[in-house]
């Protein structure tokens, strides 16, 4: 049962990060970004800190007390995948939901699934899956063959970007995406592929706060399992970093584009914009919300990873063809991409299952 329920929370969790910018859409008269900081001031800085709030009482006093080369690490991890965040922005504005959402998370899922298994075979900790755990039991060699299946599936859908580039080259369908390019897409994309696997490596750089949250919530609720939310804390002072990378390159933005105005314009729907940048940036912090309880039946470790990245794609990908994106293509390329997608939650499957059978 935990198990399901552990692929229940990644689920949820990533059809919030698959939807999350789905109301930046909404967003009108404002340049990239002014709604995208706006947005990200709740993801980052309002939202985490409720949450840790409403979660665990004695957030602060966890914090305050973690060792200076946690928190430094944790933030140091933040601030790297926030350059990995404010380029899946651009990702997505350059290749569109469904694909940006692909390539970035892709590597992202690859890189945030086997680089911390690998550290952990040379630094062993307790509780940590290391790689050599994968390839020597049969339910790792099943997560890692999910992995496989899911890269094949990224494959897929990137080849239906390609095909979607030549499809729309001189068509009507071009003026649906006037934003669609692929070249520039796919560079902004592979950075903010590598660089988002880093807050999989802040969950880790953290993980003695999650412990220390862990330890006094059962010591309050004895036979009652693991905490659904320990890693909130952790979320706190990880998006501290990713708030500072933002932020910085926001300003930047916004007085080489002089578009401070954005923020009091009245001739664009202030309330309105505000408003939807409100829900993309809590509807962002969702999905590491239901991640740390995902991961608190899971276990820390390549599969939770795996899963979170993968339903991410997955919903990104619908929510892609949902909206029209792949309008103007052909037959081929949007058999291509519901292929890529059905991979994908083929992936999630092996990856379940293989969960399934971890004694």
């Amino acid at each position: 049962m935990g198990v399901i329920l552990g692929v229940i929370f990644h689920f949820v969790g990533g059809f919030a990060s698959g939807s999350f910018y789905i109301p930046f859409k909404k967003v009108k008269g404002w340049s990239w970004e002014s709604y995208w900081i706006i947005g990200g001031l709740f993801s980052w800085l309002i939202v985490p800190p409720v949450a840790a709030w409403l979660t665990i009482p004695n957030f602060g006093e966890i914090i305050s007390q973690t060792d200076f080369s946690v928190l430094k690490w944790t933030y140091v991890m933040g601030v790297l995948w926030g350059i990995g965040g404010l380029t899946y922005g651009l990702g997505v504005r350059y290749l569109g939901v469904s694909l940006g959402s692909s390539v970035i998370l892709g590597l992202c899922s690859i890189f945030g699934a086997l680089i911390p298994s690998v550290y952990y075979d040379i630094f062993p900790a307790a509780g940590k899956d290391t790689i050599t755990d994968l390839v020597s039991n049969h339910w790792g060699i099943m997560v890692l063959l999910g992995l496989a299946v899911c890269i094949i599936g990224i494959v897929l859908c990137g080849k239906a970007g390609s095909m979607k580039d030549k499809d729309l080259s001189g068509t009507q369908g071009a003026a649906a995406n006037t934003e669609f390019q692929l070249g520039k897409g796919l560079a902004v994309a592979i950075v903010s592929g590598v660089l988002s696997a880093c807050f999989s490596f802040g969950i880790e750089a953290g993980s003695s706060m999650a412990s220390v949250a862990n330890e006094l919530w059962k010591a309050q609720h004895p036979g009652e399992g693991e905490f659904l939310y320990r890693n909130n804390v952790v979320y706190v002072v990880l998006l501290w970093g990713g708030l500072t990378t933002n932020l910085i390159w926001c300003i930047i933005l916004n007085a080489r584009n002089k578009t401070f105005g954005d923020y009091t314009n009245s001739k664009t729907p202030l309330a309105r914009n505000y408003l939807f940048c409100a829900i993309a940036g809590t509807t962002w912090f969702l999905q590491f919300f239901f991640y740390g309880m995902g991961e608190s039946r899971l276990g820390n470790g390549a599969s939770s990873w795996i899963l979170h990245m993968a339903f991410i794609i997955l919903i990104a990908n619908s929510w892609g063809l949902a909206l029209k994106e792949w309008a103007g293509v052909s037959r081929r390329t949007k058999n291509t991409i519901i292929l890529g997608i059905i991979t994908i939650l083929i992936s999630v499957l092996i990856v379940g299952y293989g969960n399934y059978l971890k004694p």
